[in-house]
């Protein structure tokens, strides 16, 4: 087997939180699903994210130098589909987005991170981009979860407590 195809399934057995990265040009919001998402330093607050060079987002957002990391809730499915499926402006449609950073923010996500390009590095086939943080508008604390991607579908983060009562 192919060096490649090993990787592929090796990382498809990591679970990687769900998030839509968001930005916006000429007042028209792009955006893409990622999972490659991390905290990156506290002092600065700071996050760095993936972003695959040939996605359409990607020149928007080192042109922008502005972008939204959205964490899905469990409820939000719709919207991975809707960036899955749908292009351009259409895939912000049925969803409540606030514009009011410059870049659109989820109504409702688990955390909702407007993060200003701080700096774009050479990942391969990607662009390992540095955000520091401008803004963060947190879900209600008692909606605990998120959703989390792996082995090629979508899944639930399920806290152990909740599985202790279920056992």
């Amino acid at each position: 087997m192919c060096l490649v195809d090993d990787f592929r399934k090796a990382m498809g057995q990591f679970a990687g939180a769900v998030n839509a990265i968001t930005t916006q040009e000429n007042g028209q919001p792009v955006g893409l699903i990622a999972t490659a998402v991390c905290s990156l330093s506290a002092e600065p607050p700071s996050v760095l994210v993936c972003v695959n060079r040939s996605a359409s987002a990607h020149d928007v957002i080192l042109r922008n130098r502005a972008f939204a990391v959205n964490l899905l809730h469990p409820s939000q499915c719709e919207v991975v589909e809707a960036f899955t499926r749908l292009k351009g402006t259409d895939r912000f449609a049925s969803h409540d987005w606030s514009f009011d950073t410059g870049v659109p923010m989820l109504e409702g996500a688990v955390a909702a991170i407007h993060c200003e390009l701080k700096e774009a590095l050479d990942g391969f086939s990607h662009s390992i981009m540095i955000g520091v943080i401008k803004e963060i508008r947190l879900r209600d604390a008692d909606s605990e979860g998120c959703l989390l991607w792996k082995g090629k579908g979508l899944h639930c983060a399920v806290p152990m407590a909740e599985l202790a009562r279920t056992a």
